[in-house]
């Protein structure tokens, strides 16, 4: 457990170079856009003179530096952006222009930059999972070779004087002579026997290549024998045998005796067996858990003497009844705990037991006091056996591969998570020592000290002098703190969650003297240290553990071929190569029909639809609120005219295709759908019927993106 902890702690410390180079190009990008947001923005946030200004602006270069930053967290990055628009007269003039910087910034480092680190992640996770690997397999190696020797030495206590485990005779010559003859004899046996066996092989080998090339023959034949007409893409992806449909295994009935009782040849333990298994009973007993869990959550836990809550409760002797014959069938049919195979040797079957059980419980005391005692709310655990359909998991292959994957996953997250929880700590301890008793303040920002923040202050209300309040002074901690290490940790992890940390930056760079108050950037250096925080742990520690995740999948699905000396390239190919098969496609025989089916399948025609799509969707999105009749009028004959152009595509390519065929493509299917449904928007809005939103833009909207796809 701790090698693979260290070999984590290693391959991140060699990721360092990678991340250095990563930093540089951050800070770079981050430099860039605080000198270019100062030439825009710089000066621009004073909306109002009776008002601070926002604490995120561009007035000099560390303020630029730590509102670009922010934004690139996604922290209240939209409050910025529409600061900067409504510093250049808001969205209805030039302003809307200079939102373009923020949504390259966010891009540009959120999606791109920032997700470096995830690949970082998922390189060294890979190397660190193949350290472990190896020296697991260097382990192994050292144990087998241990019992390989313990083995010798029994061996060579038992062998005559003069002959060693390997088998070479030390003795006087007579008797070496006798062990060489002794030993020649067992050899032509030996020899003998494997050419008899190899001849048995060879000649099962041809008698299986036969089959095999009577069955491809049969295969071609069939293939041969499909219509003309089909148009079919077969892929050509390698199936695992996690995707196979492989029939579901049954538990076997226990050799040993049920409860001392039920011998294996019992009639009614076989009847029980039966019973259990069958998958009637196991239907039943799902659908029996989900409504008793639906009938939990119908409780009234207010008023407990409803007439609704008495209702329920009967139901729910009936539920118990039923889950507890349920557990009394497999305990008779499986045995209790004592041999392998038994009904509590599962961590399933513990899990319903302990649920009905506690059902079982919460009843009896229920009835024992009338309803009125206090562990009557041990009943809320029954809906723990919603989670008794987990047992499908046996049965679906694929869910199966992915609770492998979280279970494996657990042990190695574990490391992850110490490795994070300390660096937490460390950072937390920095943080005692910058800011321990300095985040307090008074709510009135001039008083400084404690002594002085006494009586009462005036408060305007959006700096309006005749429009004010009086308030008592109060001398206040921030509700994130760094006076003591568990508090700090506290802290930082909100910052990890980007929730409101630039408010909690803001505090620090505020912070002045121990127990003194705050003053307006008064240290602008300690930054760095949420910087740095966010760095290792939120953008380079996080993305860890999803680039864990993504390791874990690709190591269990390379498990189903650890034996193949193919790798993964290899094994694709020849899937490829082996399932693999010709497309066909459907081309007409009538002249006439032939000549629409050139016109429909022509490049020229794909491009031309995409571009009246592409115009469609433009006219979409020239609507505005308080538009003209006049301008409304024209939108809607324009689009009509667009419509009609749809329709008589598909109108075309039924033609040349026929319906048959057209409507084989899925593609083909949701032209159609959208030029249907957007013929019947148009005859619902002449008919003048009420409609609560227009599908028809919707719909143009999906048709450009299949066109793009396409």
């Amino acid at each position: 457990y701790w090698a693979a902890l260290r070999n984590l702690v290693a391959s991140l410390l060699n990721s360092i170079r990678s991340i250095a180079s990563l930093l540089l190009l951050l800070f770079l990008f981050i430099l860039i856009f605080a000198l270019l947001g100062m030439q825009l923005f710089g000066g621009k946030f004073n909306f109002n003179p009776k008002e601070l200004k926002p604490r995120s602006n561009f007035d000099n270069f560390w303020q630029a530096l730590f509102t670009v930053f922010q934004v690139l967290t996604g922290e209240d990055w939209n409050e910025v952006m529409y600061d900067g628009i409504q510093s250049h007269n808001g969205v209805n003039s030039v302003g809307i222009i200079f939102s373009l910087y923020f949504i390259l910034l966010f891009i540009g480092g959120n999606y791109i930059l920032l997700n470096v680190f995830l690949a970082i992640a998922v390189d060294n996770l890979a190397d660190a999972e193949s350290l472990t690997a190896y020296e697991k397999e260097k382990e192994e190696e050292k144990k087998k070779k241990s019992i390989r020797r313990k083995e010798d030495l029994d061996l060579s206590k038992q062998l005559p004087p003069g002959v060693d485990p390997s088998g070479v005779i030390r003795g006087p010559k007579r008797l070496q002579e006798k062990k060489k003859a002794l030993k020649n004899e067992v050899y032509n046996h030996k020899s003998r026997s494997m050419d008899s066996e190899n001849e048995k092989i060879k000649s099962e080998e041809d008698e299986e290549a036969r089959k095999s090339l009577k069955e491809s023959d049969v295969e071609e034949d069939e293939e041969e024998e499909e219509a003309e007409d089909t148009v079919t893409t077969s892929g050509a992806r390698p199936r695992r045998m996690s995707e196979l449909k492989m029939p579901t295994r049954k538990e076997p009935m226990p050799k040993a005796s049920s409860l001392f009782v039920f011998g294996p040849e019992n009639g009614f333990r076989k009847l029980c067996y039966y019973v259990c298994n069958h998958s009637y009973f196991t239907n039943v007993v799902l659908v029996m858990i989900l409504v008793s869990s639906a009938m939990l959550a119908a409780e009234d836990p207010r008023n407990i003497d409803k007439r609704r809550n008495d209702i329920l409760d009967w139901f729910d002797y009936g539920f118990s009844g039923i889950f507890t014959f349920e557990i009394v069938l497999k305990v008779i049919a499986y045995g209790l705990i004592l041999h392998q195979g038994a009904f509590c040797r599962s961590a399933f079957n513990l899990l319903d037991l302990l649920v009905v059980v506690v059902s079982l419980i919460s009843i009896f005391m229920a009835i024992k006091d009338h309803g009125n005692t206090p562990f009557s709310t041990i009943k809320i655990l029954r809906v723990l056996r919603v989670l008794r359909p987990l047992r499908a998991i046996n049965r679906a292959k694929g869910l199966k591969h992915v609770v492998q994957c979280v279970f494996v996953a657990i042990k190695t997250i574990g490391n992850i998570m110490l490795v994070t929880l300390l660096l937490v700590f460390m950072f937390s301890c920095i943080g005692v020592q910058l800011f321990s008793g300095r985040f307090y303040s008074c709510s009135d920002a001039e008083k400084l000290t404690e002594p002085e923040c006494q009586g009462k202050y005036f408060v305007y209300k959006d700096g309006d002098l005749d429009d004010y309040s009086i308030r008592n002074r109060t001398w206040d901690r921030n509700e994130f703190h760094f006076d003591d290490v568990l508090s700090g940790m506290l802290a930082l992890f909100t910052v990890a969650t980007f929730e409101g940390w630039p408010k909690l930056l803001y505090v620090a760079i505020d912070s002045n003297e121990v127990n003194h108050g705050r003053i307006y950037n008064y240290r602008q250096v300690v930054a760095v240290f949420f910087f740095a925080y966010i760095i290792v742990i939120a953008f380079f520690m996080v993305n860890i553990f999803v680039g864990f995740v993504i390791v874990t999948f690709q190591n269990e699905g390379e498990q189903e071929f650890k034996n193949c000396e193919l790798d993964k390239n290899q094994r694709n190919c020849l899937e490829f190569a082996l399932k693999a098969k010709p497309g066909k496609k459907y081309i007409p025989k009538n002249p006439k029909q032939l000549h629409i089916w050139r016109f429909v399948s022509s490049r020229p025609f794909e491009y031309a639809i995409f571009i009246l799509i592409m115009c469609n969707t433009i006219i979409l999105a020239m609507k505005f609120y308080g538009q003209s009749d006049q301008y409304e009028y024209l939108l809607d004959r324009l689009n009509i005219i667009f419509t009609a152009i749809f329709t008589m595509e598909c109108i075309l390519k039924m033609i040349a295709y026929t319906p048959k065929n057209y409507f084989k493509d899925v593609w083909n299917i949701f032209d159609f759908i959208i030029v249907l449904g957007t013929i019947v928007h148009i005859i619902i809005t002449k008919l003048d019927w009420c409609l609560c939103c227009n599908p028809y833009n919707l719909m143009i909207t999906f048709l450009m993106g299949q066109k793009m796809m396409y």
